[in-house]
């Protein structure tokens, strides 16, 4: 990463907004940068605690977080979920004077609403399945009765990853629905659907950073949202990622950024939306063509782990120069070859969840594969024994020269780390692994 300008602050103080193994990583990468003083993270985990304070401040808690952030003078607040974007925590932090990493209220609406990021997409010539849009159950149902075709349905507003389902027939289709539209399981976010055809390739995520007026690129990453092996059982938060995958290839990876992502900013740009921040797009790649599933307005989770994993050198600038609208001479870099991370859930995800089964191990990881980094997310301390407390509980990464060197070390740093009901895939980075 290219030096900073002589003017910028010796040091700042940074918070870091979120609770997952997404927000561990970026506290991690953070608190090794020589611009930063220490690092706040609200509420964080058990395992930000090696490297960050954790204040028990929630992650929507818009009037804490301004609170916090300017009792504490942070210099830079980078915030890891979606939800306090979607409800203006950015704007804010703006309103106050303190600069943040993150879309406005108005440029996260292209994640908090489906429906608007399939218009803006059809506006602005992005490539993506054929759609629908409906306000009406009835009138859903009627078209999924006539389509014979695979169909996906999603939720108009944020579900927390759940509003979305890839029907095998018309009567699943129904029934999602009659889930969303009539039953409103996710509320509000139900009111209005989208209905798009099944896309049948390979699905990438893509990463860029924006100031608003330029984006730097960073690496592609695969996550694997499927459960089990080979792609089988109930869809989940992601099972696990690995960067790079194959498939981008540099023709490839050319035309997510002219046909996916340039396309989109610009379009931002034009509806006064104007993006800062880390856009992350699902893409589907069908026979070497791009293709949009949607666009994430934060860092992915795992693939944020994957990434943080193969970056080299200091992550601030390119945080600080998205957050106060200057990109120009950085270049993120990624030192590794590789990196795979393994997610460890626990016994019942993604269905009913049980917590608090103890964790054994964290001490073992390090003489077992030298170089892994456990990331924390549903992890909780009961007196001295570290317990599960959510369905992802850790993201074991590692990086290395190939997938298959990143992946043996990383799987050696899980396989030291047990507790009741564990769950993993043994085959992360299978498209890309010759072992």
């Amino acid at each position: 990463m290219s030096s900073t300008p002589s003017s910028e602050p010796s040091r700042l103080k940074v918070l870091v907004v979120g609770s997952g193994a997404r927000e561990h990583a970026l506290a991690w990468r953070i608190s090794e940068s020589p611009l930063v003083s220490a690092v706040l993270c609200a509420p964080g985990n058990p395992g930000t605690r090696a490297v960050a304070t954790n204040v028990a401040v929630e992650a929507g808690d818009v009037v804490g977080l301004v609170k916090l952030a300017r009792t504490e003078s942070v210099g830079l607040v980078v915030v890891g979920p979606e939800a306090p974007l979607v409800a203006g925590l950015v704007d804010a932090l703006a309103a106050v004077g303190i600069p943040a990493f993150g879309p406005s209220r108005a440029a996260a609406e292209l994640e908090g609403s489906k429906v608007l990021s399939k218009e803006l997409m059809a506006t602005y010539g992005v490539p993506t399945a054929d759609f629908r849009i409906f306000d009406d159950a009835d009138a859903a149902t009627a078209y999924v009765r006539d389509c014979a075709r695979p169909l996906v349905v999603k939720a108009d507003g944020l579900a927390a990853g759940k509003g979305v389902v890839v029907a095998k027939d018309a009567d699943e289709a129904i029934a999602a629905i009659d889930a969303m539209m009539r039953e409103r399981i996710y509320g509000d976010a139900g009111r209005r659907v989208v209905i798009e055809e099944v896309l049948v390739g390979e699905e990438v995520s893509y990463h860029v950073v924006s100031d608003g007026a330029r984006y730097v690129a960073l690496a592609a990453a695969q996550d694997h949202k499927r459960l089990g092996d080979g792609d089988v059982g109930p869809n989940t938060g992601g099972m696990g990622a690995y960067s790079p995958p194959p498939v981008v290839t540099p023709a490839v990876e050319q035309k997510i950024l002219t046909r996916v992502i340039e396309p989109m900013l610009a379009g931002l740009r034009a509806e006064g939306r104007t993006f800062r921040g880390a856009l992350f797009a699902g893409v589907m790649v069908v026979d070497g063509e791009p293709l949009t599933l949607e666009y994430n307005v934060r860092f992915g989770d795992p693939e944020c782990e994957a990434l943080m994993a193969r970056f080299d050198g200091d992550l601030m600038p390119l945080l600080l120069g998205s957050a106060r609208g200057d990109l120009r001479g950085i270049t993120p870099t990624f030192g590794a070859g590789a990196a795979l991370c393994v997610v460890l859930a626990a016994a019942g995800y993604p269905v009913r969840v049980r917590s608090g089964d103890a964790i054994h191990g964290l001490d073992d990881v390090a003489a077992a594969a030298p170089g892994a980094r456990v990331f924390h997310a549903g992890t909780r301390l009961d007196g001295e024994v570290l317990r599960t407390s959510g369905g992802r509980v850790l993201t074991v990464c590692a990086a290395g020269a190939t997938i298959d060197d990143a992946a043996a070390l990383a799987y050696r740093a899980a396989d030291a780390i047990s507790f009741e009901g564990r769950q993993l895939r043994r085959d992360i980075g299978h498209r890309a692994r010759t072992r």
